[in-house]
């Protein structure tokens, strides 16, 4: 039990540790604050260009959703970031990083929002055509707040799972806290810096997770 404490649990190490890992929990908040509001305006945009009903788009948006969420994010990233300098565009880590996650979850957002726009009668649609209101407008005022609503469990799911996928950035050398955690428990030979960050990604997500039940709930007792 000593053996295992010391291992994983150890107290000293964790707090010669622990400014360290905040720092790299400061690059994680940073590139989920960039990554999902984009994320979540670029899945929204791609949802209602599908609402345009041209055939050549369709397809063109089609081919976008369904390549970025069978393509493996890890891939992705290390695309853009080692790949993309051979046809003449270099990006620094966080801008690799950011651009990954952003086409990645977009695609899932876009889905779930397309989901939400189906959800909304047709009859809703039709009526506020009729009074006047144009296909943005409708889409604005009467589609968008109703089809958000309905969708609103699975969409905080997606940026929940958004938000743990910014661990990818330790592929690419950028010191989030999954990266601060690893090269702290290289450089010691103990696992308890990877605890440690294990509980404060617990502590920065625990409160999103209850949201999501909280709103299951309130969707299923409608």
């Amino acid at each position: 039990m000593d053996t295992f404490i010391n291992q994983f649990l150890n107290l000293a190490i964790a707090e010669r540790v622990l400014p360290n890992l905040l720092t790299g929990l400061k690059m994680t908040v940073l590139l989920a604050v960039i990554t999902v509001p984009l994320g979540l305006v670029v899945g929204l945009a791609i949802a209602a260009l599908q609402e345009v009903r041209s055939r050549l788009l369709d397809a063109a948006l089609i081919v976008y959703i369904d390549f970025l969420r069978a393509f493996p994010p890890l891939v992705l990233l290390v695309f853009i970031y080692y790949g993309m300098p051979f046809l003449g565009l270099e990006l620094s880590s966080i801008q690799a990083v950011c651009a990954a996650l952003i086409l990645n979850t977009s695609a899932y957002y876009a889905e779930v929002f397309r989901a939400g726009i189906e959800s909304v009668p047709k009859g809703q649609v039709e009526a506020a055509r009729s009074t006047g209101l144009g296909m943005v407008a409708t889409l604005r005022f009467v589609v968008l707040p109703q089809a958000i609503r309905n969708v609103l469990p699975d969409l905080m799911s997606n940026i929940l799972e958004a938000i743990k996928l910014t661990s990818l950035a330790s592929v690419v050398t950028l010191p989030e806290l999954l990266r601060t955690a690893r090269l702290a428990q290289g450089n010691l030979f103990n696992t308890t810096p990877l605890i440690v960050a294990a509980l404060l990604y617990l502590m920065m997500l625990w409160p999103l997770v209850r949201c999501i039940t909280v709103l299951e709930r309130r969707a299923i007792a409608r």
